[in-house]
């Protein structure tokens, strides 16, 4: 394969990739992932020490040992667009010499495990519970873009989502690890994650414009097919399990429940839930 060339493979004058600013020697095997650059913070305060810290733009990365394990935690935004630049670029890091612009002969797996907040479309979700994602299913348009194989039951789930919900468009629909569910998510509520590319009409919200799909929200809350439910919105989940299958790593989607959509409620102590998912995560990776 021909060297990568200067502007699909973008580095800043360090050497380091354009948008997270990292190094090779910043990437642990285990990712954390946040959407919030905030929650960087929040998962770094548990850490034996802080080694590493780089600002840039929403990516915000701490690197450091929990129980003398290394471990990265970057902030990725809100959205499957910034998901794909954090994905691209930390495969680049791992399985491109970034002096040579070759690809490395031998594929490295990372483990990226997204820690963030969802709202519940099923009544019966606890407000303040954590939530596993098994499957995702992307109502954004960034997989129209990836050749992304889908297996028959992920397949047959999206093009009958399309047919029930009556969307103009077929969602894709991606399995996350079930290695890293067993490890992490074995005693969390498990779900199926519907991700959207906006968090009001997107997510069957209405404020003062028109929304095209008033019955969203009803749609999703009632979709199943046999034991396959929805239970939780939110917008990145889906992102990271198609870019994770497209180069070889391993992704999971943990979530705090802040909101259940159904009964309109939201938790009091968001920051308290968030805080106690962090610390488990930690202690199973």
């Amino acid at each position: 394969m021909p060297k990568i060339s200067e502007t699909d493979l973008l580095l800043n004058a360090d050497g380091s990739v354009y948008h997270l600013n990292l190094l090779p020697k910043h990437i642990s095997d285990t990712i954390i992932a946040v959407g919030d650059p905030s929650r960087v913070y929040m998962v770094s305060q548990f850490f034996d020490e802080v080694e590493f810290e780089m600002n840039k733009r929403e990516f915000i990365t701490h690197v450091g040992k929990f129980n003398g394990k290394k471990i990265t935690v970057i902030s990725t935004g809100i959205g499957t667009d910034n998901v794909e630049i954090f994905f691209s670029e930390l495969d680049a890091l791992v399985n491109i010499d970034l002096k040579t612009r070759e690809l490395k002969p031998r594929k490295k797996k990372l483990r990226v495990i997204r820690i963030g907040t969802s709202g519940a479309l099923q009544e019966d979700i606890p407000l303040g519970s954590f939530l596993v994602s098994d499957f995702a299913v992307g109502l954004d348009n960034l997989m129209n873009f990836y050749d992304l194989p889908m297996n028959d039951e992920e397949a047959g789930l999206a093009h009958d989502i399309q047919k029930k919900t009556g969307l103009p468009f077929m969602p894709y629909v991606v399995r996350g690890s079930e290695n890293l569910l067993d490890r992490i998510g074995f005693d969390m509520i498990r779900g199926n994650t519907v991700t959207s590319p906006g968090f009001y009409a997107p997510q069957g919200r209405e404020l003062r414009a028109p929304i095209r799909f008033p019955h969203l929200l009803e749609d999703l809350n009632y979709y199943h097919k046999g034991d396959f439910w929805f239970t939780n919105f939110e917008m990145e989940t889906a992102g990271y399990y198609a870019m994770a299958r497209l180069l070889g790593h391993e992704a999971l989607s943990v979530n705090a429940i802040l909101a259940n959509r159904i009964k309109n409620k939201v938790v009091k102590n968001p920051n308290k839930v968030i805080e106690n998912l962090i610390e488990k995560v930690l202690e199973r990776v």
